[in-house]
């Protein structure tokens, strides 16, 4: 649903916050304080932590810059662990300076035995399985997909097969290695992986999981019981990168709070050209159930080296918006590439100027045509808000929640207007003690499309009228010094009095 017009194409871009938000993977170019600021300020909504790579020494230290980064800008910023997830690696060389050289029509034996040093003739492989589970005419892809080896002949005996290259490349140490259309006997969550979530996620009360190669809904369940009882608000966002993994998808999406549709992985898995199907159909079915999604990779790839991206990367960025993306995420442009700053500005330029054109009264009807019917009390009051929005043409959706899946359900109705999501926390006492609940579920909306969340303060008398007048007026002071409203506009309030739920109009004075 996208309005066109010349208009749209000569005017100016607009200078309104992009609803839709920005990951970005820090790295050696964007650990330090003041970068941390400058991407923040750009529109960083969520910081990734690669455990692909990295001790948890340089994680802490660039967590602890974030940290900081977030005080002195106050601006608030969620906290992403990516894990390593099940990888298969070629192995060591006998030479390590001097890579394989491999060209059309070279054969080479793979052996399964990771302590070989690999030679001219023979390479290792770190899965086990490699000669059961491929046959003759597969296809085995090294080295990010560069490497393209055609299996011949298997041995499961020896633990060997044969294959021949079909393209010229060198193969150096340790590289990467997809099997397409293979159902690879692998855990999803390694040991290293519960490791890095229970030693360095768990004490530092990080806000989203990224699992890899995620291939159905047990392994989400199974990672929830690594997490335990401390880690229960923890958000998982399941990583879909292979055919297993869309095939099962349904069932992931079902156990998932979020969902990344990695293009990397996915894209030596399946076929290329079926990679925007796969996307497109995984983004629909996210907006659909009403859960955010992450489209990931190579989104502003040139921009590591260069200052601008190239014409294919802004449109790529823009139809992953007008798909209905959540967030769009960087990986080498900000972790290692030259311009971490500039490419979050453009991302986000691009991403405002996209979120214009679309027709968004003509989307929320599109979305109640497929919503379900009964629905739950709290999404038919949720959508009504944001009916109540389009009619009266209001600035503002003010949504005070505890846990966020409010604010969340207003988001999925893609409301025209930012969605001001106020976390109210909650306090208990066992008589002798007050206790307040985190800031998690303020940070965790920073993966929602439209949502800008706001932490209230706690108040013993969160449920009462008075202080839920008190919280609405003090949101109402807040948007309007950030400029979401102004003297004249109305907004939507939606919140909860008792026991009962209501939608306000609010005139701002």
């Amino acid at each position: 649903m996208v309005q066109l017009g010349l208009d749209t194409v000569l005017s100016g871009t607009p200078s309104a916050v992009s609803k839709t938000k920005v990951v970005c993977t820090l790295g050696p170019k964007s650990r330090s304080v003041e970068v941390l600021e400058e991407l923040l300020r750009a529109g960083m909504a969520v910081a990734r932590f690669n455990f692909s790579h990295g001790s948890y020494d340089y994680h802490q230290e660039t967590l602890d810059n974030l940290r900081i980064a977030m005080r002195n800008t106050r601006i608030m910023c969620a906290v992403m662990l990516d894990t390593k997830g099940p990888e298969i690696r070629t192995g060591f060389l006998k030479n390590p300076d001097q890579p394989i050289k491999l060209t059309p029509g070279k054969e080479i034996t793979i052996t399964t035995d990771y302590s070989y040093k690999g030679d001219d003739d023979t390479i290792a492989m770190s899965y086990k399985k490699l000669p059961e589970d491929v046959q003759p005419g597969s296809q085995i892809l090294c080295a990010d997909g560069s490497i393209v080896l055609e299996v011949l002949s298997c041995d499961p005996s020896s633990g060997t097969v044969r294959c021949r290259c079909t393209n010229s490349a060198s193969l150096g140490e340790r590289k990467n290695v997809n099997l397409p259309g293979v159902i690879v006997d692998l855990p999803t969550l390694t040991k290293k992986d519960e490791e890095d979530l229970v030693q360095w996620g768990l004490p530092n009360d990080i806000d989203f999981i990224a699992a890899s190669f995620v291939r159905k809904g047990s392994d989400v369940t199974n990672i929830r019981k690594v997490l335990g009882p401390k880690g229960r608000q923890i958000k998982i966002i399941s990583k879909v990168e292979n055919q297993e993994g869309i095939q099962n998808f349904d069932d992931i999406l079902e156990t998932s709070d979020a969902i990344m549709v990695a293009r990397g992985d996915l894209g030596m898995e399946i076929p290329t050209e079926k990679i925007f199907l796969a996307q497109k159909m995984m983004i629909q079915k996210c907006n659909q159930a009403g859960k955010p999604v992450i489209t990931a990779t190579q989104m502003l790839e040139s921009m590591v080296k260069n200052p601008r991206p190239t014409r294919a990367e802004a449109t790529d960025v823009a139809n992953a918006v007008l798909d209905g993306s959540d967030c769009v995420m960087l990986s080498g442009e900000t972790a290692a590439g030259n311009f971490p700053v500039q490419a979050v500005q453009v991302m986000t330029k691009i991403c405002a100027e996209s979120e214009r054109s679309l027709d968004y009264y003509g989307l929320f009807k599109q979305i109640m045509k497929r919503a379900p019917v009964p629905m739950s009390p709290l999404e038919s009051l949720a959508s009504s808000a944001v009916r109540t929005a389009h009619k009266v043409h209001a600035s503002l959706i003010v949504v005070l929640t505890r846990g966020g899946s409010t604010a969340r359900l207003v988001a999925k109705y893609r409301p025209s207007i930012p969605v001001l999501t106020v976390a109210v926390p909650v306090l208990t006492t066992d008589s002798l003690t007050w206790t307040c609940s985190g800031e998690a579920p303020a940070r965790q909306c920073l993966i929602t499309r439209g949502l800008l969340p706001l932490l209230a303060e706690g108040s013993a008398r969160a449920t009462d009228t008075d202080t839920t007048d008190e919280i609405l007026q003090a949101s109402v002071e807040h948007a309007k010094q950030m400029r979401y409203c102004e003297r004249g506009d109305c907004i939507v309030a939606l919140h909860r009095i008792g026991n009962a739920s209501v939608i306000k109009i609010v005139d701002i004075k």
